[in-house]
């Protein structure tokens, strides 16, 4: 499946730049965009309640999951704070399972993504 949306890297564990597309686009389409393995110590936090340990598992220039067992539904805002970052706020798209899902409101910068990704790739 050829995807025109976006350019992957011959070199693995590094994502590369969507051509100009608006995030509501990319967010869309997120299962589109390159999701990396990931096992990044975070804090969840979802309104009004306080913060808690989750495991990154999986990130994207657009979203992430993680293993919150909690029951969050679908459109749920919650805030994410990656090591060294502030929080980013974010949306449930889907819980399970194995975790939640959830797209970032503003796309990660590609700086930041391929910096936990050279730091937390997952072993398989």
């Amino acid at each position: 499946m050829t995807n025109d949306l976006m350019t992957r890297t011959a070199s693995p564990g590094f994502a590369t730049p969507l051509n100009d597309l608006s995030y509501a686009v990319t967010s869309d389409e997120d299962r589109c965009v390159y999701r990396h393995r990931l096992s990044i110590p975070a804090q969840m936090r979802f309104s009004c309640s306080k913060s808690f340990a989750v495991e990154v598992t999986d990130l994207s220039l657009a979203g992430f999951a993680c293993d919150a067992l909690l029951e969050a539904h679908k459109g749920t805002i919650c805030w994410l704070t990656l090591p060294g970052l502030g929080a980013m706020e974010a949306e449930v798209v889907h819980h399970g399972n194995s975790g939640l899902g959830c797209a970032f409101k503003n796309m990660l910068n590609l700086a930041v993504l391929n910096h936990f990704v050279s730091k937390y790739s997952a072993k398989d």
